[in-house]
């Protein structure tokens, strides 16, 4: 068994996350791994898929710790019973760099850069008056990223080692998560309309 469709996908996240937060989180991820996808000419369908299911797990066994059950290892040992493919398999493992697995695909290196700095974003989204993430430009990202108390979970390390292993510069690595990540606006809930009035 192959890697399942997208509506197939997005079924087994809502089954299995119903944290609106969660969800977004992944369709930010989804949205910046198939820009990712276009940049570099590959597969938009599967690196997409892969980056909606890299958290599916996240929600039910959070403990990191737990080396049987924490996340992803419930997510990793689900895939492998379903027969998912072993270069899906290996990018979500490899997100996790606590696991200690190489990235050693495009794709990889593309979901583990993204990860971080899709929570970046949309936190700028959020602090603009307009509530609109089409407003937001890589300047205002910059502005942002200087400020170590802004977003001070997201892990900046992480973002600059994942746009290295990409070949590509942080700004440029921005640019592409966001241009990628506007196109799904709505989904987000960052179309502005949390700033209108009820």
């Amino acid at each position: 068994m192959g890697l399942p469709d997208r509506d197939a996908a997005w079924a087994l996240v809502q089954e299995w996350i119903t944290s609106d937060s969660l969800r977004k989180h992944v369709l930010a991820v989804e949205a910046a791994v198939r820009a990712y996808a276009r940049h570099f000419g590959e597969d938009e369908e599967f690196w997409g898929v892969t980056a909606l299911l890299h958290d599916l797990d996240f929600e039910r066994h959070p403990d990191m710790d737990d080396s049987v059950n924490g996340h992803p290892r419930t997510a990793l040992r689900m895939f492998r019973e379903w027969g998912y493919p072993d270069e899906m398999i290996e990018a979500v493992a490899g997100h996790a760099p606590f696991l200690g697995i190489p990235r050693r695909t495009r794709l990889a290196s593309a979901l583990y850069a993204s990860d971080e700095l899709t929570g970046l974003i949309m936190a700028v989204a959020y602090v603009r008056p307009s509530k609109d993430l089409r407003d937001v430009e890589v300047s205002s990202v910059k502005k942002k990223w200087k400020d170590k108390l802004f977003a001070a979970a997201v892990n900046r390390q992480d973002i600059e080692e994942g746009a290295a292993e990409l070949g590509v510069d942080v700004w440029e690595h921005v640019r592409i998560v966001l241009e990628g990540m506007k196109l799904v606006a709505g989904d987000l809930g960052l179309d502005g309309r949390l700033a209108r009035p009820e």
